[in-house]
């Protein structure tokens, strides 16, 4: 009779060791396989002669790129574009800054808006301004990626309704987006 219950006893030990094996390897199978977002930051620091300064966090999601901001030091009160420029190249943003981030097909029509065009944001009384804009137009990978250009706060506001929706003035901040 003692050897029919240590061998049950056995398969019992077994069973509860093969669940508890496979339970792990499951819990690990869900870290593998589940969805990592994909996300890159950008850090703008003044331009000469500037102030305005902060973060940008994007991220993207199914509707497109969520572009969190969080700015400082602008002028109170004051809408501005936040635009992605072609080359990740903060250095000569004043004189000689990259276009507009921009697919080749986009670029021929001078008066649309094109990818890199992020929209407007509204400084408040104290010159700050925290939110998010969603691009539909961009991504953090193939044709569209926004890694490794530059993303500048200008200090104007982008006008739809202008024949060149473009000019925006020159950037008051600047920074590239990295991974």
């Amino acid at each position: 009779m003692r050897d029919r219950f240590d061998g049950r006893s056995r398969l019992a030990r077994f069973a509860l060791l093969a669940f508890a094996a496979c339970s792990v390897l499951l819990g690990g199978c869900g870290i593998i396989f589940q969805n990592h977002e994909k996300r890159a930051d950008a850090a703008l620091t003044p331009t000469p002669g500037n102030t305005a300064r902060g973060t940008i966090t994007l991220i993207e999601r199914a509707d497109g790129v969520q572009v969190s901001y969080s700015l400082t030091d602008m002028p109170p009160n004051s809408d501005h574009a936040l635009e992605v420029h072609e080359r990740g190249d903060c250095i000569a943003v004043n004189g000689d800054a990259s276009p507009v981030f921009a697919l080749p097909s986009d670029r021929r029509r001078a008066s649309s808006r094109v990818e890199g065009e992020l929209g407007n944001i509204h400084a408040d009384a104290t010159g700050s301004a925290t939110g998010f804009i969603v691009a539909t137009d961009v991504s953090l990978d193939g044709v569209r990626s926004v890694i490794s250009r530059a993303i500048m706060l200008h200090r104007e506001a982008t006008d739809p309704y202008a024949a060149s929706p473009h000019n925006v003035g020159p950037a008051l901040a600047c920074g590239v987006i990295r991974r």
